[in-house]
């Protein structure tokens, strides 16, 4: 009977494991699609970011470099645990939002994505810059070292 119990606790372990590690987040899954979608961009025209993008959304905020994830948190409308604090001006932080959900979460130095994407500026003590996807802000594509990036040029 011991034996049996403890079988069935590594089967119930291992597959919380394979679960875990099988589920992504939707904030995940896009992020995956949106590289794909900036990297085998061609180098053409500006483009609008709505038009790069494989997944719906209504908005998106770029973070200014070293803001707190209580102001990330105030900002987005809720908390939820894979949110990081930038610890350097080169890095990326970008949330994607839809109805009000994340529904794409861009975090890190572009180098280490693979691509990054470059907002205009926040104001001087701003702690974001907020892109809404109807807005004709247009964006070039440049390759840099190890990234593609995007740049925000209107």
């Amino acid at each position: 009977m011991k034996k049996i119990l403890t079988v069935g606790l590594i089967g119930v372990i291992v597959g919380l494991v394979i679960y875990q590690w099988l589920h992504k987040d939707i904030w995940d899954v896009n992020r995956e699609l949106l590289k794909t979608a900036v990297i085998e961009m061609e180098d053409s025209e500006p483009v609008k970011l709505s038009d790069v993008t494989p997944f719906d959304w209504d908005y998106v905020y770029s973070f200014t470099p070293y803001v707190s994830k209580d102001e990330v948190y105030e900002a987005v409308g809720y908390k939820w645990d894979t949110i990081q604090e930038t610890v350097s001006e080169g890095m990326n932080q970008l949330v994607f939002m839809k109805d009000d959900q994340v529904v794409c979460y861009l975090y890190g130095y572009p180098q280490n994505n693979g691509f990054g994407i470059y907002m205009e500026s926040a104001e001087y003590g701003e702690p974001f810059v907020k892109l809404y996807a109807n807005e004709d802000s247009m964006f070039k594509r440049e390759m840099m070292e190890d990234a593609v990036i995007l740049t925000q040029i209107e």
